[in-house]
């Protein structure tokens, strides 16, 4: 199976490609992607529109890559409130660990958010997106903390880190940037609301390469929006 490294946002992926190097889609325009070129990586789908050639000819050949299993599609999950890991672990452990991307077409435009929670050791327990219609990347980045803090609490999470790669997002939530845009006020008032039911929360911004598996889901979801 032949796969050539393109970038996803600001991350490097390799994508499932053809005989002829061309992108092998799916009938919802998505291909298979890598985020490792090792044996056993996990396979995960993103939008075609999403992936840009790192280079082309020599400089990027196509490599074979014997990929391991198959992340659950998103239509395969069930639905935050009532989801399970990965391993059939409950998320309902007393801390979790999660990061959250939201991503826009046009600023304003096509929207979503994308949400992976995780054991403190890394383990997945779940991860999610969904499509917000057309919206501001401020407002997709509010969007999946809020989606975030609601999995916390219908969990029963007591101590919950959030990781995101929104410098005003983060801000803003510890408190060191004030939220001046109107459209931004009450999702902020919202997620602090939900912060006040946790014993602990803590923010941490993170880069975006980082971010990998949320930007992906976000951007999975920004592609369902423009459907």
């Amino acid at each position: 199976m032949a796969w050539i490294r393109h970038r996803l946002r600001d991350a490097d992926v390799w994508a499932r490609v053809d005989e002829q190097g061309a992108l092998v889609k799916d009938p919802e325009g998505r291909v298979e992607i890598v985020y490792k070129p090792v044996a056993g990586a996990k396979v995960y789908r993103a939008g075609a529109r999403n992936l840009t050639p790192v280079a082309g000819g020599s400089e990027n050949p196509p490599i074979e890559i014997e990929v391991g299993e198959r992340a659950p599609d998103r239509t395969e999950r069930g639905k935050p409130g009532a989801a399970t890991g990965a391993s059939g672990t409950a998320a309902n452990a007393d801390a979790i660990h999660v990061w959250t991307d939201g991503a826009c077409e046009g600023n304003p435009g096509p929207a979503g958010y994308g949400v992976r929670v995780e054991h403190p050791d890394g383990t997945l327990i779940d991860e999610f997106c969904q499509s917000i219609g057309p919206a501001t990347n401020n407002v997709a980045e509010y969007r999946g903390l809020l989606a975030a803090l609601e999995y916390a609490v219908a969990h029963g999470c007591a101590s919950i880190t959030i990781r995101s790669d929104s410098l005003l997002l983060v801000k803003q939530m510890q408190g060191e940037y004030r939220v001046k845009h109107p459209g931004l006020q009450p999702l902020y008032q919202a997620a602090r609301a939900l912060v006040s039911r946790f014993k602990r929360v803590r923010f941490e911004h993170v880069g975006r390469d980082l971010n990998a598996h949320a930007d992906r889901l976000a951007n999975d979801a920004m592609d369902r929006s423009q459907e």
